[in-house]
């Protein structure tokens, strides 16, 4: 008897350590699966924002392709490459969705005035305000990303266009200087902007008398841009613009993919 009760504890107590060492295994099973999950989650988000962009300009920012400058929050971008984002921002077909020239009609631009594109991007509209603006006139680019700042310098550099700077700035704040800019260009931007009533504010304080804002942004139905849940309606930017003290027009158009909102 003594013998049985023996062998009966050892039995008892290789069953506990088996049991133990299956479970170790479970949970390091378990561990790896997860960590290889998040693996493939962030490589399909990766994947998902390069086809978004397609920022500045191009169709569904995952966004959809056509969205053209960088983003200032969550939905944020890799703009490590910028020959990638060049050739999306850039790409010649935006012209036929975007309308930069009627964009820069409706902002009555006059020779000698201090224009800002901010989320400037790859500079898509720096030509165009540049000629508004006249040799006299100053057009400088803000964006969130180095590597599109130094692209949006080097580029002005080599066209020549001495009245053209870019400038890297924060999330939150143009970092502009009070009274300072006659108008405020803001091109597929504005829904990634936090606590858009004080950005808004801090925009009004910027500009000069007569000065004024337009936001160019997707409208419900555009086949690009950000996905639906991140889209703005032209009435949100309006009270947005309200918030900071700004009269909001909602301009007519033809913008087939957007909207244009006048704050001043």
């Amino acid at each position: 008897m003594p013998k049985l009760h023996s062998n009966k504890a050892s039995f008892f107590r290789q069953t506990t350590l088996l049991l133990g060492l299956l479970s170790m295994l479970l949970v390091l099973w378990s561990c790896k699966r997860n960590k290889k999950s998040k693996k493939v989650q962030a490589h399909h988000h990766a994947q998902g924002q390069g086809n978004h962009h397609e920022h500045s300009h191009g169709k569904k920012h995952a966004h959809k392709k056509g969205h053209a400058h960088s983003h200032h929050h969550g939905m944020r971008h890799d703009f490590s490459d910028v020959k990638r984002w060049v050739k999306i921002f850039d790409n010649p077909k935006r012209k036929a969705w975007q309308k930069p020239m009627e964009v820069i009609k409706l902002m009555a631009i006059k020779p000698g005035m201090t224009v800002v594109d901010i989320g400037a991007g790859t500079g898509y509209f720096l030509p165009y305000l540049r000629t508004a603006v006249g040799a006299k006139g100053k057009v400088l680019g803000l964006d969130l990303a180095a590597t599109l700042v130094k692209h949006m310098n080097q580029r002005a550099k080599k066209a020549g266009w001495k009245n053209v700077t870019a400038t890297q700035v924060k999330p939150n704040d143009p970092q502009l200087a009070p009274k300072s800019v006659d108008r405020i260009l803001i091109v597929n931007t504005w829904h990634h902007v936090q606590n858009r009533g004080a950005y808004a504010a801090k925009l009004k304080a910027a500009l000069k008398p007569g000065g004024a804002v337009f936001v160019v942004d997707f409208g419900a139905n555009a086949t690009r841009g950000p996905s639906k849940k991140h889209r703005l309606t032209p009435k949100q930017v309006s009270d947005d613009f309200t918030k900071g003290a700004l009269e909001a027009t909602i301009l007519q158009e033809t913008l087939p993919e957007q909207y244009i909102v006048k704050g001043q």
